[in-house]
């Protein structure tokens, strides 16, 4: 990896910091600072953590006479890196009144020129090499902060009686469905993981051959309408369709339906969106289920989830799809559809290890391997992931009671 043009760098850097501060435009400063659960973070920690990171395993290592801006923000802003030293408890992000977003803005403005200029800076082939590959790092794991503001800001908004709207533009309605149908796939010996020349997580490597039997996808997503459909069968009572850890989460918290649904005294469903309530589409996919509901609505339903290799064999050809912040319909198109821009797609998998995956030396090791335990793989991207931010050797993970993420529905089964 190389840092030969520095101002096709110093612009990349640009536009992804830039898009962060977009994302925050529309939030007061109570917005940016609340914290709706322990599981969310508060935009204004997102600002400053992804800043953080650009001081911490850049600037420290690499600036000449480095000093930091504020002392208390390595502590105050480190996530979970064990490596660094002392962390803020997670939990009590949300009682972070200082610093104020005014000084969270300072800080990434004076950490971007500072990284600006180690950008244009004369350095040593290997050190360039090294911060080429420390800035993208950075910038992908910006990106991927930039979809948990969008989902952290939207359970904070829902919790709200007033239902506030993060965009205030409308939500159209998704074009009418065709039929679901069954798109099957030979399978055989295939590789997995990443096998491109650009940038990927280490847990997407290394690339190594599986076995993958005969099996069919569902050609699209399972909508709200069908998701319907389950909980007026009866399915959140039918302790018969639910893993059993997962009949006793929707017991203990007497759920009935997906997250964001809610019935007005009419009877009529509504849906919690970054757009405010909306009136339930049928069309659109079901989003915001954890894998336990995923599960039981495919046992509903005949089916099953995929395993993780057979949702990247199928995607290898799958177009990437994107642009409203919510799931969007798929209308009547054939083949395979909504496999990326949608909704993170549950898979069958535990997130484990590839063989001869190795953790990277340092704190930045810590990144991925450390959470490879009681939790299971999604696979694709949702609306709000960031534009170029999908592929298919991309693995997402959660444990499987998580639903604040935009996660559906893709049902799988075996064929002869």
């Amino acid at each position: 990896m190389q840092m030969n043009d520095t101002g096709v760098w110093n612009a990349r850097y640009s536009a992804v910091r830039q898009r962060s501060l977009a994302l925050a435009a529309t939030l007061t400063d109570e917005d940016c600072g609340a914290q709706s659960m322990p599981d969310a973070s508060p935009i204004k920690w997102h600002l400053a953590h992804t800043t953080w990171f650009f001081e911490t395993f850049i600037l420290e290592k690499m600036e000449a006479d480095f000093a930091p801006f504020h002392p208390a923000f390595r502590v105050l802003f480190n996530s979970y890196y064990n490596g660094i030293g002392q962390k803020h408890p997670r939990a009590q992000r949300g009682l972070l009144t200082r610093p104020a977003m005014a000084q969270v803005r300072a800080y990434r403005a004076n950490v971007d020129e500072r990284i600006g200029r180690l950008i244009g800076s004369p350095l040593e082939a290997g050190a360039r090499e090294q911060l080429a590959m420390l800035v993208t790092l950075g910038l992908q794991h910006e990106q991927q902060h930039q979809e948990l503001m969008l989902t952290d800001v939207k359970h904070l908004l829902g919790q709200s009686a007033l239902l506030p709207a993060y965009l205030d533009a409308p939500l159209a309605p998704a074009a009418d469905l065709g039929d679901s149908g069954w798109i099957g796939f030979d399978g055989g010996l295939t590789d997995i993981g990443y096998d491109g020349d650009g940038f990927c997580f280490d847990n997407e490597l290394p690339r190594h051959r599986q076995y993958v039997a005969p099996f069919a996808l569902a050609s699209r997503l399972v909508s709200n309408g069908e998701y319907l459909d389950f909980i007026n069968a009866g399915g959140y009572f039918n302790a018969s369709l639910w893993l059993a850890e997962g009949w006793d989460w929707v017991c203990s918290q007497n759920l009935r339906c997906p997250m964001y649904w809610q019935q007005g005294e009419g009877g009529e469903w509504l849906e919690f969106t970054l757009h405010g309530a909306q009136p339930l589409d049928p069309n659109r996919p079901a989003t915001h289920l954890s894998l336990f509901e995923a599960d039981a609505y495919a046992n509903w339903a005949g089916a099953r989830l995929p395993t993780e290799a057979e949702w990247e064999f199928a995607a290898r050809a799958a177009a990437v799809e994107c642009g409203e912040l919510h799931p969007a319909g798929a209308g009547a198109q054939a083949g395979l559809v909504q496999m990326f821009g949608h909704c993170w797609q549950w898979t069958s998998s535990s997130y484990a290890p590839y063989p001869g995956y190795q953790t990277a030396p340092g704190a930045l090791g810590e990144y991925n391997g450390k959470f490879m335990l009681n939790q299971y793989v999604l696979r694709g991207s949702s609306c709000a992931t960031p534009p170029g931010h999908a592929r298919a050797s991309y693995r997402n993970f959660f444990p499987a009671g998580a639903r604040w993420q935009f996660t559906g529905i893709r049902l799988a089964r075996q064929i002869a």
